[in-house]
């Protein structure tokens, strides 16, 4: 199967299921939870290598892994989170129109009502991998639209902001504003994303283009990797 095939409705059960098992910790993100948090990793301010967020999905204790029956359900889960998450990637890069959050619904007074905290704190959890580029966003025109996903999903807000969310009908309208405010945070931080790959600084001198070539060839610089691309 390759990454970048969506899960289907089978995979996504299957998926759920483990995510829901004593496998993992109590704090284990479910799948709407999970997907906030990989929305967040998927248009933040950094691409953000698996390794690092995969941990935390599990809420296990010192980032500990799962209890895989086998080495075969370990990679078949970590293969189908790896979908997961390229298939809300491949959503912003190719139909960013068609991305709506995983949010869960519940019947309210015979009203459907949208339950957004869950994928809140993921999303949350996955600006808090990178709390202080995010910064960036808070001091700027977009800070008004990360405030829903504060309220809904931070572990803790003001005394004062408990109002904003004491009834299901306000969270409702705070999920519905996390919606409409996803392309826009997308947008904010597309021209500024950062590559997660490090920049080594050279510390040796400028290669001359007339001087011999650093890779060895014995060419000079110019007429072997310092040369023009051509194009075809």
């Amino acid at each position: 199967m390759h990454l970048d095939e969506p899960l289907s409705d089978k995979e996504f059960n299957e998926l759920d299921r483990f995510l829901m098992s004593d496998s993992v910790g109590d704090d284990g993100m479910t799948m709407d939870a999970l997907h906030g948090y990989l929305t967040a990793i998927a248009l933040g301010p950094e691409m953000i290598p698996m390794a690092e967020w995969l941990p935390l999905v599990w809420g296990l204790p010192n980032q500990a892994e799962p209890k895989f029956k086998n080495n075969q359900e370990m990679q078949k889960i970590t293969n189908l989170i790896a979908r997961f998450m390229n298939e809300v990637q491949i959503t912003f890069e190719v139909a960013p129109q068609e991305y709506e959050p995983l949010f869960c619904v519940m019947e309210q007074n015979g009203k459907e009502l949208i339950d957004g905290e869950t994928w809140a704190w993921g999303f949350w959890e996955g600006m808090n991998l990178r709390e202080e580029a995010w910064e960036a966003a808070w001091e700027s025109t977009i800070a008004p639209l990360l405030e829903p996903i504060y309220l809904l999903g931070a572990e803790e807000i003001e005394e004062s902001e408990l109002t904003l969310v004491d009834t299901p009908e306000k969270c409702h309208q705070l999920a519905l504003s996390i919606e409409t405010a996803i392309p826009e945070i997308r947008r904010f931080w597309a021209p500024i994303r950062k590559s997660g790959v490090v920049t080594v600084k050279r510390d040796a001198p400028k290669v001359g283009r007339n001087d011999p070539c650093p890779c060895g060839s014995g060419k000079k610089y110019k007429v072997c990797c310092g040369a023009e691309p051509t194009l075809h």
